[in-house]
């Protein structure tokens, strides 16, 4: 199985220390490490120097919001990553939230399917290196990145809808899926991202599900922690309803929680589901973060 790991920021994190992280997830037996972006280091940036500093081991973003970089920059940006991980990087982009990009970039988030497949029909020639010319509802964009010929990166679009699935399914290489479980890939996520990219006469989509995972005796009192943290999220549009096709009241019942055997076979149950590839979010004590990598590391193996 394909699992890689998030590494979270946390308050005081320094680059090093993710490198740190990034490297100890390669000694486990990780097949790729992630960074989300927020408000803290710049996700692109900090992958390319863990590519560098740590060898033979896949990098991701998950996700970067498209709004607030043009795709010109973008391009820029992940080809310089990826020239420096030696083309071990996966892209992941995404719209983010009408409360982000409203609320604190101060773009109009409006008619965010129809921005993501513009934006897409653009970014994806640039990472080709190719020229764009274009001018379209949301955004205009001319010219090239002029850089040495390397592979371009794998793009991953966090995608839960049917609208943004078909665009994802169309344009880019597949999803990458936050609280999304067994049910939701089976019965929506696989089959709507699937059919288009076969529509489109594209390879077979990357389903990358993103989940935390703990190996635990006390599963009550991490998922309840969990409700406490993230149960806000279940008031994000797309967030609840992708949780009502999981059939579910909040992220907190994604978690993978339990014994060895418990978490195995919840894992097990989404790549029978489609998922392609497992990110991984450790939680809980050490000990308890300790036995889940032990875990994952045996399942990689």
């Amino acid at each position: 199985m394909h699992i890689g790991t998030l590494i979270p920021h946390e308050p005081n994190t320094t680059v090093n220390d993710l490198v740190h992280r990034a490297r100890g997830a390669a000694d486990s037996g990780m097949h790729s490490v992630w960074l989300g972006q927020d408000f803290g280091w710049d996700a692109l940036t900090a992958v390319a120097v863990i590519g560098r500093e740590v060898a033979a081991i896949e990098v991701g973003t998950a996700v970067v919001p498209t709004y607030p970089r043009h795709p010109l920059v973008l391009a820029g940006q992940a080809l310089t990553a990826q020239s420096a991980t030696g083309s071990r990087l996966t892209l992941g982009i995404g719209v983010s939230h009408p409360h982000i990009i409203e609320g604190q970039f101060g773009y109009p988030f409006q008619r965010p399917a129809r921005h993501l497949r513009e934006y897409l029909q653009v970014l994806m020639p640039l990472l080709r290196r190719e020229s764009v010319s274009s001018t379209s509802e949301h955004l205009t964009a001319v010219g090239r990145i002029d850089v040495p010929q390397l592979p371009p990166p794998s793009v991953l679009i966090g995608a839960l809808g049917p609208a943004m699935l078909r665009v994802a399914g169309e344009l880019a290489d597949g999803t990458v899926t936050t609280w999304v479980g067994p049910s939701a890939l089976d019965n929506h996520i696989v089959p709507t991202l699937t059919r288009a990219a076969a529509a489109a006469g594209r390879p077979a989509p990357r389903v990358v599900a993103c989940l935390f995972v703990g190996v635990t005796d006390d599963e009550d009192i991490l998922r309840a922690s969990l409700a406490q943290r993230y149960g806000g999220a279940s008031q994000i549009a797309s967030y609840r309803t992708a949780l009502e096709r999981e059939g579910v009241s909040g992220p907190e019942h994604t978690a993978i929680l339990g014994d060895e055997k418990a978490v195995e076979r919840r894992i097990r149950s989404l790549f029978d589901a489609g998922a392609t590839e497992l990110v991984a979010m450790p939680i809980g004590t050490e000990t308890e973060q300790a036995r889940t990598t032990d875990m994952l590391s045996a399942l990689t193996s």
